[in-house]
């Protein structure tokens, strides 16, 4: 095995090390990933807000048994799989071990280790995008076609896992026609490689054809809700601060890209990462959307700073640049990552509110960073649920439903007891079970809308109570009270199914 392969072994293993260290056992696991896990449990060819591959996972974990070792993997499995074909971008590059190795620790201590912590389509999501670089380049440099069908299958199964893989669609056709590189599309297999493409995403358009095109009402509701408020400064300051330990690396490729005669071949890349960045800015998208662009660009980088440094004093450069990265993700390790306990956190908040990390998006500064608040509660509430689920099922069926997904989501990953709460929330919404009847019922009301819970709903039962609350004082759920309704004096399935109705008309 070449030498470089046992360094990219080293990198991988470091990979996984840091990914499992970097959450303390205090916290849970983030509102999101309850929702992705559950969608293992409902196997289906779409989603209101995402497509399936995730689920396909989700189902793959819940088959090793559901753990939160499994949970981690899968995105700690692609950041080091993102690592591997950037070592092979170089390879391709013809670039030197030096080239290698900063850009593994680029792209090893990065907010990649933020984005892999978590089971969502993000960490897959930039594995795709610089495994289709990657497929990109070797077919500009052989132009051999079944690169492109490769590129086809690749670019199909990113559709199938986020569709946010549109902009890369749009961003890179302009740069490619562009350049010298539109001889392209005089290729017909680029158009057969078009078809596997949309041979792959049938499915997924059928499915969304069918149920009405939710997409379309996720994308408007996401519009509406989040990226009307994206501030298009932030979004571009975010993008220096994703992989600040090598910036200069990524500023060295666009150099490389735009006046390196070497590099010619390639400079469709500039433009096509200009386009796209215009394209997310116009649309108000959030920062970390376009996250999957810069490991080729960390690559170009990295080639031509160990093509310049590679004579004379310029190689006593080489260990400064080495070392850069490694000493900007020390401050790092302590403040962006949820390593320390909550209580640790809030006797000793003063770094975390210099940066800004106690403001949430209210705009007000709390205990704890929004991100580390939404790992918290959710076992309480699981524990609580599930104690009132196995008395009030003693006399008879017992729906659990909850306000949002986060709640519905954490209650049957924790459940002992086989709850399967829902909600009128997210993909919950479809996986209501009528075949039940059900007689018994326990709500679960956000803090804020849970006050006339008990005096809307209990004229339907013969009792009803406030059971108790999420009491973490760090929870972002904190104050959510969980209401136990027991013996309907009416049908209780009639009533959900003329709300979901309602919420349906939505979309």
């Amino acid at each position: 095995m070449k030498k470089s392969y046992w360094v990219l072994f080293l990198f991988i293993i470091a990979k996984f090390i840091l990914q499992y260290v970097l959450v303390s056992p205090e916290y849970d696991l983030q509102r999101d990933e309850y929702l992705h896990l559950d969608q293992g449990n409902h196997l289906a060819w779409g989603y209101l807000s995402v497509p399936p591959v995730s689920s396909w996972f989700a189902w793959l974990i819940k088959i090793l048994g559901g753990s939160l070792f499994w949970v981690r993997f899968f995105p700690t499995l692609f950041g080091a799989l993102t690592i591997v074909v950037v070592w092979k971008i170089i390879e391709e590059l013809k670039g030197s071990m030096f080239a290698q190795i900063l850009a593994g620790l680029g792209i090893l201590l990065s907010v990649l280790l933020r984005l892999n912590m978590l089971f969502q389509p993000n960490s897959l999501e930039v594995l795709i995008w610089t495994l289709f670089f990657y497929i990109l380049i070797k077919y500009v440099n052989t132009e051999k076609v079944q690169w492109l069908y490769w590129g086809g299958l690749v670019f199909g199964i990113g559709v199938l896992n986020k569709y946010n893989i549109a902009f890369l669609a749009l961003g890179f056709i302009p740069a490619l026609l562009i350049t010298d590189q539109r001889k392209i599309f005089r290729n017909p297999h680029v158009y057969g490689a078009g078809i596997l493409t949309l041979i792959l995403i049938l499915p997924n358009l059928l499915w969304q054809y069918h149920n009405n095109f939710p997409v379309i009402h996720h994308m408007k509701a996401l519009s509406e809700n989040q990226l009307v408020n994206v501030n298009r400064f932030d979004f571009l300051r975010a993008q220096a601060l994703f992989f600040i330990g090598v910036t200069f690396v990524i500023i060295a490729g666009f150099y490389a890209l735009l006046f390196e005669q070497s590099f010619k071949k390639m400079r469709f890349f500039f433009w096509g990462y200009v386009i796209t960045i215009a394209l997310f800015m116009f649309f108000r998208a959030k920062d970390y959307y376009a996250i999957g662009l810069y490991p080729v660009y960390i690559a170009f980088g990295a080639v031509y700073l160990g093509m310049i440094l590679e004579k004379g004093w310029k190689k006593l450069l080489k260990p400064i640049c080495i070392l850069h990265p490694i000493l900007l993700f020390v401050p790092v390790y302590y403040l962006a990552f949820p390593n320390k306990s909550p209580e640790a956190i809030v006797k000793n908040p003063e770094w975390y509110k210099k940066f800004g990390l106690l403001r949430w998006e209210d705009g007000k500064d709390h205990s704890l960073p929004q991100d580390f608040a939404d790992m918290q509660g959710w076992r309480e509430l699981a524990q609580k649920t599930d104690r009132e689920y196995t008395k009030l099922s003693k006399t008879g069926n017992t729906l659990v439903l909850c306000d949002n997904y986060g709640q519905a989501g954490a209650i049957n990953y924790y459940s002992k007891a086989g709850v399967k709460a829902v909600s009128f929330n997210a993909d919950y919404i479809n996986w209501f079970d009528f075949s039940k009847k059900y007689d018994n019922l326990i709500r679960v009301k956000d803090y804020s809308e849970g006050m006339e819970e008990l005096k809307d709903t209990s004229p339907y039962f013969v009792h009803s109570k406030i059971l108790d609350s999420i009491t973490n004082p760090y929870a972002r759920e904190e104050g959510a009270r969980i209401f136990s309704f027991k013996n309907a004096k009416i049908n209780i399935n009639n009533r959900l199914k003329k709300e979901i109705e309602e919420v349906k008309k939505e979309y």
